[in-house]
């Protein structure tokens, strides 16, 4: 199955989500890592991403980029948000990942980041045919997200991250009551701005999503039950209840919050601004409780990707080699005939293998052949005319993964002699190749020319071959119908061949009923 690892660089923490992506379009969560790396202390004051903050950033990635491919997760992608994105020096950040680590990270904007936190909670939530308004709380944004079974109809992004809000206006713990009323007056202010221009009359419900409203969630489930919280998906919470916590939280000093039951102590001083906010929310949206959901951005990159890469995925589960799936994706993008050339590529195989022992190649050069039969008809994306010429160009000049340079100029060249001239020191293209690699470009492309003539007329009429040595090679050419073409089309191509074995070909017909192979 194909693997897909996620980091999200946050302002208060990054993950690492790792995921096997299966064949209807689903996946599964393999594991999770977490790291409170706190880039966004001081980012938002200064404008700045500290020094120290960076290199401990860049040791959790370091950590997690090392994990993730020790797993088999080679297709890693990251995005960063608010931190990165607003500090001066994020563009510094993000190059020194890219040259310590070789890792891409993709800084999106914070209307990206609502949609793909729509994406995340929409695949994990049934959302209504009514209007649903969604928050994901993070440390230095706040996404207001408004939704329903069909899309997202709003996505908003507002500068109130926990960490953002904590530090401006709650300089100390216990914060006084002017520090209250002064976050309470900034948060209400822009909330109730965006949610007006929503212009929507009734919320169904107001779903919240983050690591900060699911600690919420676990704290007041402890304090009305005795128990932890059984899972955060679908877990509500009640406006009275949100209502108590904060109180609590604004008269406690840091070691009264430390010792609230379910409270992670990294969020000492950030769960008091995020519980306000959810509040302010509840109250603006006209609603009594809140519903908690455990996916958000990082599977939203997940579902995206999916989406994005459907044809891609499929074809790595149908070829799951690297290598040949990139041949066929060639040979379909350049529209060629995908039943003959496989059928050729078989025909080929099989007189390479019948032929072995003269030729002694090995499986390496036994692939070049079979890539070869693949893409050897792709030059009639330019023209049909010299189409084997122009099939060596655009082998050249594709990118073909997984393969080195010296093996693609090889297929290349043994499909550029699948017809008309042989092989001679006078092309640039052959004159270029060791001697090794000539040998092995003429016996392979002798095989070609036999294998396509025997496909002339493109209707797979030779099911099969056999190689027999005598004096001469006998060449028993097994058939499912009248294939005067192709016999005479492999005669007519056969010229190779006898120079390279250096004996005269015979060509032997069998028919056969049509459903042997």
């Amino acid at each position: 199955m194909p693997k897909l690892a996620v980091i999200d660089i946050g302002t208060n923490s990054i993950h690492l989500v790792l995921a096997d992506i299966l064949p209807d379009a689903s996946f599964i969560i393999l594991d999770r890592f977490k790291d409170m790396t706190r880039l966004g202390n001081g980012a938002f004051a200064n404008k700045r991403l500290a020094d120290e903050v960076m290199a401990r950033g860049l040791e959790v990635l370091k950590t997690l980029v090392t994990l993730a491919r020790n797993k088999g997760f080679d297709r890693v992608i990251a995005v960063a948000t608010s931190a990165v994105r607003e500090a001066e020096n994020g563009g510094d950040f993000v190059a020194m990942i890219l040259e310590e680590l070789g890792l891409k990270v993709r800084v999106i904007s914070g209307t990206e980041e609502a949609r793909l936190t729509f994406l995340g909670v929409k695949h994990s939530i049934a959302l209504p045919d009514g209007p649903t308004l969604i928050v994901d709380i993070g440390g230095g944004s706040v996404e207001l997200i408004v939704g329903n079974r069909e899309g997202m109809l709003h996505g908003v992004s507002l500068k109130l991250g926990a960490i953002r809000l904590a530090e401006h206006y709650l300089t100390k713990t216990p914060p006084s009551e002017s520090m209250m009323r002064s976050l309470e007056q900034a948060v209400r202010s822009h909330l109730r701005e965006v949610v007006t221009s929503f212009k929507i009359n009734k919320f169904l419900s107001l779903i919240a999503t983050s690591g900060m409203a699911g600690n919420i969630g676990e704290v007041i489930h402890l304090q009305r039950t005795g128990r932890p919280l059984p899972q955060h998906n679908l877990a509500t919470v009640s406006l009275k209840d949100l209502r108590a916590l904060e109180v609590e939280l604004a008269e406690s000093s840091v070691k009264a919050r430390l010792a609230i039951p379910g409270l992670d102590p990294k969020r000492v001083d950030t769960l008091l601004p995020a519980t306000v906010l959810l509040r302010c929310l509840l109250e603006l949206s006209g609603l009594n409780e809140l519903t908690l959901c455990d996916k958000a951005i990082r599977e939203g990159v997940i579902y995206d990707f999916i989406v994005r890469h459907r044809e891609g995925l499929k074809a790595e589960r149908e070829i799951p080699d690297v290598r040949r799936r990139n041949v066929i994706r060639l040979a379909r993008r350049c529209h060629a005939p995908e039943a003959h050339s496989l059928h050729v590529a078989m025909l080929a195989l099989r007189l390479f293998d019948q032929t072995q022992r003269v030729h002694r190649l090995g499986p390496q050069e036994r692939t070049w052949l079979e890539y070869a039969a693949i893409l050897h008809d792709v030059g009639y994306l330019i023209n049909p005319r010299q189409h084997h010429k122009h099939a060596y160009y655009l082998i050249t000049h594709s990118d073909l993964t997984g393969l080195a340079a010296e093996e693609i100029t090889v297929i290349a060249t043994v499909a550029r002699y699948h017809r008309r001239a042989l092989p001679a020191l006078k092309h640039e293209e052959f004159d270029r190749l060791t001697p090794r690699l000539q040998r092995v470009v003429k016996v392979l492309a002798s095989l070609l020319r036999i294998a396509d003539g025997l496909d002339r007329t493109h209707f797979s009429l030779v099911r099969n071959v056999r190689v027999q040595f005598g004096k001469q090679i006998t060449i028993e050419v097994q058939l499912t119908g009248d294939a005067e073409m192709e016999l005479w089309a492999a005669k007519n191509r056969a010229d190779l061949f006898e120079q390279v074995f250096h004996r005269q070909v015979r060509f032997a017909r069998v028919l056969m009923a049509a459903d042997q192979s």
